[in-house]
């Protein structure tokens, strides 16, 4: 049943009757527009049209932040965002996600030709709501983030997408979310049984052009498999 849709998007296609979908999740105190310039250097026409979806987070307040009101898809309690989490929050957004998820399939684009991807907080997002997502997904894109709620994923991970592809990168001078969260993060990810493609990049918290290029490549590779199975030529 199609749960209602909270969140307010943005969205473009790179042609008619796209057959693939990306949604992409911003980070902390971004909205949709934030990951627009990045989708639209990729080049995904081997694969057919796609549709980029980016919602916004809600408003609310960040404690760490003073109690500023900015959009997050969860509020950050304090430095230690892996001791301290917003459990009631990051569980929110996760159906929120989730409905979004719906919205696509029902909108005609099959969930294993769907990619969940996010940055940041996005990335968090990404992988709470990816790993337990009742329809297989094409694939998850995890980005200069962590795991969120780790010591539950194991036991609310959905059968469908037990194996499900994922693509993890993190910049090796990130001082907001530190290379060691996000390696340890992919550690145990590994440790369930995920295959995980993992980049380490000479940055901070952001993108960088190898990265972008690495990305395309293995949306290319998940989406053109999606194709294959389904009988698509």
């Amino acid at each position: 049943m199609l749960q209602r849709m909270n969140l307010e998007t943005l969205e473009f296609q790179t042609g008619p009757d796209p057959q693939n979908s990306i949604v992409v999740l911003h980070g902390l105190g971004a909205d949709g527009n934030d990951f627009v310039p990045i989708a639209r250097e990729l080049d995904l026409s081997a694969v057919g049209a796609v549709r980029f979806v980016f919602p916004h987070a809600p408003v609310r307040p960040v404690t760490i932040n003073g109690g500023y009101r900015m959009r997050a898809w969860y509020d950050v309690l304090g430095d230690d965002i892996t001791q301290r989490e917003d459990e009631a929050g990051l569980r929110a957004s996760l159906a929120d996600v989730q409905a979004l998820l719906e919205r696509e399939a029902a909108r005609g684009i099959a969930p294993g030709r769907t990619v969940l991807m996010g940055f940041s907080q996005g990335c968090a997002m990404t992988l709470l709501a990816g790993l337990r997502a009742p329809q297989r997904l094409a694939g998850l894109v995890g980005l200069s983030g962590y795991l969120p709620l780790a010591a539950t994923t194991e036991a609310e991970r959905s059968a469908a997408n037990r194996d499900v592809p994922l693509f993890l990168a993190h910049g090796r001078f990130d001082p907001i979310v530190p290379l060691a969260r996000g390696a340890a993060s992919r550690t145990a990810l590994a440790m369930m049984g995920y295959a995980i493609e993992w980049h380490e990049y000479p940055m901070e918290h952001s993108l960088c052009p190898e990265e972008i290029d690495d990305l395309n490549r293995w949306l290319l590779e998940k989406l053109d498999a999606a194709q294959r199975s389904r009988g698509v030529a």
